[in-house]
C-alpha cells in the first residue's frame, strides 16, 4: 500500500496570476522539485504547467489543488515538515484563506494507483463529514495501513 494525498487551499485571490500570488508561484517549482527528489515520493498531479495551479478541481476556481503519492506517512511528513515546504507553509496566509474545514486528507491506495480528484474529493468530504477512519484520515490522525488491498469489486487482493 502506498499513501495518497489531497491538500487544497483557496486563493485570497482572483487568480493565480494575480500580483499577491507572484512569491507563492515563484516558489512552486522549487518546492515540487524537492519533493520529487524527496525519499518516498511516487507521484504527484500535474497540469500543462507542470504543477497542478491550472487544474480546477473544484466549481471555486479560486481553490487550488495538490494531490501526491507517497510510500509512507514518515516520508511524507518529513517533506511537508522538515523540509523547505515548511518555509512556504509559514507565509501561506499571505496567500490563502484561513479553512473551518480540513483541507488535507490523507488515505492508502494500492501501489501502482494513481488516485483521480474525483476519489480525491470524496475522500476529503468523507473526512469533513465523518471525521477520520480508515478510509481518511489526517496528519493528526493517521491510520495504518490496510494489510490487504480491496478490488472495486470489494474482493480481496493479495
Amino acid at each position: 500500500m502506498q499513501l495518497a494525498q489531497l491538500n487544497i487551499s483557496r486563493m485570497n485571490a482572483p487568480s493565480i496570476n494575480h500580483p499577491l500570488m507572484a512569491d507563492f508561484v515563484a516558489q512552486l517549482d522549487a518546492v515540487n522539485a524537492l519533493a520529487e527528489a524527496s525519499d518516498g515520493f511516487v507521484w504527484r498531479l500535474t497540469g500543462e504547467g507542470g504543477n497542478a495551479t491550472d487544474i480546477q478541481a473544484f466549481d471555486d476556481e479560486r481553490i487550488l489543488v495538490n494531490m501526491s503519492v507517497w510510500e509512507s506517512v514518515g516520508q511524507l511528513q518529513a517533506f511537508v515538515f522538515n523540509s523547505m515546504h515548511t518555509l512556504v507553509m509559514k507565509d501561506r496566509r499571505k496567500w490563502f484563506e484561513k479553512s473551518t474545514d480540513l483541507t488535507t486528507v490523507l488515505w492508502w491506495v494500492p501501489e501502482g494507483h494513481r488516485p483521480t480528484l474525483t476519489e480525491a474529493r470524496e475522500k476529503l468530504e468523507q473526512l469533513n463529514r465523518q471525521g477520520p477512519g480508515p478510509g481518511a484520515f489526517s496528519f493528526r490522525s493517521i491510520q495504518p495501513a490496510p494489510a490487504h488491498a480491496t478490488g472495486s469489486e470489494g474482493r480481496t487482493e493479495e
